[in-house]
């Protein structure tokens, strides 16, 4: 029987703490060749300091870090090597055109001369800037200079790319121009992505996602088996007086309302055939109005965790 590839990068216990706060607890796993994996979590869920382990930004303290089967520590120059990384505060220098900024990019890594400027081409035209490749950045929107941070990142081929909230500051158009050349490098190059995001839409970009709550891994899964956990359609309702209106639903549905500020939600397995009899059901003159929606990953990661997506923890 054949063996079985190791995976581009296993994780393997990884634990920090700053001071007196545990921000990992015994964090694990793995990530294979052409595989997109999302750290998926409120801010303060640990998502930035895994990156920064990965990264070598600060020192590993507990755990196992494998590339390839091999066990590396992140300040090893072999690791670096095989890293691209994306990082959340902007890198590039304002300047400097941006073909001068990937060209040094390039250097920096030891592309060869020959290569860097013909790659660097490549990259303005995978960032969609090849027109404004003589400017300096200092002039170019967030969104411009965003594409090109992920372009600096891929100049020396990386079999891996670290991504810290890559898309802040994209429109929708730029978003999905990105996303689409990044899954065309999975197939084509077996590029290995892994993505910290607190947005539902990047996370739906993944192959699996690790769902991170307070420094721990609760779920590891399928952006579809995440959505699955709710168990049905939501039916969402929009009234007055929201909390008595949820204790109605409880007790004559058996159903368990969550509430916000303006509407209360629940899940439901035949929603549709349930919306006239909840209609007839409560007080005339308080409802808004009432809808059915599919689960969102923000449904399933509520689901998991008991904390919304965009929450700040």
């Amino acid at each position: 029987m054949p063996q079985r590839p190791s995976p581009r990068l296993e994780v393997r216990g990884l634990s920090f703490r700053y001071g007196d706060h545990q921000a990992l607890r015994a964090v694990s796993f793995a990530v294979g060749r052409g595989e997109c994996l999302g750290l998926l979590g409120p801010n303060g869920a640990g998502k930035t300091t895994l990156l920064q382990v990965l990264t070598g930004m600060v020192g590993l303290q507990e755990g196992e870090i494998l590339l390839e089967g091999e066990r590396l520590r992140p300040a090893q120059g072999q690791f670096r090597a095989a890293l691209g990384v994306v990082f959340q505060r902007p890198s590039l220098d304002g300047k400097l055109t941006a073909r001068e900024n990937l060209e040094l990019g390039a250097e920096l890594f030891a592309v060869p001369r020959a290569e860097r400027r013909r790659r660097a081409q490549e990259l303005l035209s995978f960032s969609d800037l090849a027109e404004r490749a003589d400017e300096r950045i200092e002039r170019f929107s967030e969104g411009m200079k965003r594409r090109l941070e992920i372009a600096r990142a891929l100049v020396h081929r990386p079999k891996l790319l670290l991504m810290d909230e890559p898309t802040q500051g994209l429109d929708e158009g730029a978003f999905q121009r990105v996303w689409a050349r990044l899954h065309g490098l999975k197939r084509s190059e077996g590029l290995a992505i892994v993505l910290a995001t607190h947005r539902a839409d990047e996370a739906d970009q993944c192959d699996r996602l690790a769902i991170l709550h307070h420094g721990e891994m609760l779920a590891l899964e399928t952006p579809d088996a995440l959505r699955s956990r709710v168990g049905g359609d939501l039916v969402v309702v929009e009234a007055s007086r929201l909390e008595e209106l949820a204790g109605i639903l409880s007790e004559r549905f058996a159903v368990a309302p969550q509430l916000d500020a303006r509407s209360l939600w629940f899940e439901a397995p035949r929603a549709h055939e349930l919306v006239p009899r909840l209609v007839e059901v409560l007080p005339a003159g308080r409802l808004r109005s009432i809808a059915v929606r599919r689960p969102t990953l923000a449904d399933g990661f509520l689901k998991v965790t008991g904390a919304a997506l965009e929450q700040s923890s």
